[in-house]
């Protein structure tokens, strides 16, 4: 099997606008009817390794991949020690021989990238210190269940911009044809080749993607409000510092009174209520966070199956 034939999901636009699309239909479709499709029926074995802690993740994967009629494989990345104890070359051979697809939740998107050289199946990426694009399919999911559409849709990020949830909602957002703004503090700016290339991506598809400094500004007028965490894993040491940098950046009510009429509140959790959100806006009736969790699931099912059959397509039907 040739690795380069082999269709993964290792940052948002790994999928054209048209492919993001179609698996957020066939998201949708898995949702309305959980048991109809089963790609992985056998069953075929799932790897999903995690090198971070984790509860949606872990839950969505090993529920989705039970749906699909497959078996997960959960290896714990702090016994297998990878890239330490071996190489991810290694690994990646290793574990493209016994499983259909590997999930990964690790460090630096470095590493995935390596582990998607040489598995041989398609991977995919669960989070990364740079991008987190399961979660932005489930949120975009949420999004057309609750607007109708993603065209045209104003989205603004509150909070640290330049973490992997920023970098993903430009974008993954970009991709769908939002108008995508990010604020945060000076110094927590995305990576300005993402921005770039989510300007470029916007340009094809009718929106756009911006920095706005100010929240108040950014938060005007948007039709969906997110928010995130302000100190991510292994930075845990830093939260005294960020609380009060950050604090003009919480998602609270005077902030959801400037979004537009009907404007819906995303988090991808774990909620912290009183820092990077109010318990009254992550409580209240904005919010979809709910939503927005379960639909990790059906949005990870909709990923895998299409990685599946795109790679085998891309293989002559193997």
């Amino acid at each position: 099997m040739t690795p380069n034939l082999v269709k993964h999901f290792l940052r948002d636009d790994d999928l054209t606008a048209a492919e993001q699309s179609e698996v957020l239909d066939l998201a949708a479709a898995l949702k309305a009817t959980p048991y109809d499709v089963k790609p992985l029926a056998g069953p075929k074995t799932v790897a999903i390794i995690f090198d971070k802690p984790t509860l949606r993740t872990q839950a969505s994967f090993v529920a989705g991949i039970a749906e699909l009629g497959g078996h997960p494989m959960v290896v714990d990345g702090n016994l297998a020690q990878i890239g330490t104890r071996e190489s991810i070359a290694d690994v990646a051979r290793v574990l493209g021989r016994q499983a259909s697809l590997i999930v990964w939740r690790t460090h630096d998107q470095s590493r995935i990238d390596e582990m998607a050289a040489y598995a041989g199946v398609p991977v995919v990426n669960a989070l990364t210190d740079q991008f987190h694009p399961c979660q932005l399919l489930a949120d975009l999911l949420t999004i057309r269940e609750h607007k109708g559409s993603t065209a045209g849709v104003t989205m603004t990020f509150l909070g640290d911009a330049a973490n992997n949830m920023g970098h993903s909602y430009l974008l993954a957002g970009a991709l769908a044809g939002m108008h995508v703004r990010v604020s945060g503090p000076a110094g927590f700016e995305p990576d300005p080749l993402v921005l770039a290339r989510a300007q470029e991506l916007a340009a094809t598809t009718g929106g756009s993607a911006s920095i706005v400094p100010g929240a108040a500004e950014a938060s005007l007028g948007a039709d969906v409000l997110v928010t995130d965490t302000w100190v991510s894993m292994g930075r845990e040491s830093e939260s005294a510092d960020r609380a009060g940098v950050f604090r003009p950046w919480q998602l609270n009510e005077d902030l959801v009174s400037q979004a537009a009429a009907g404007a819906i509140v995303l988090h991808c959790l774990p909620a912290y209520r009183g820092k990077e959100i109010s318990a009254g806006v992550l409580d209240g009736p904005q919010s979809v966070i709910w939503d927005e969790a379960e639909n990790r699931r059906h949005a990870q099912k909709a990923i895998m199956s299409f990685l599946l059959r795109s790679s085998s397509l891309s293989r002559g039907g193997e």
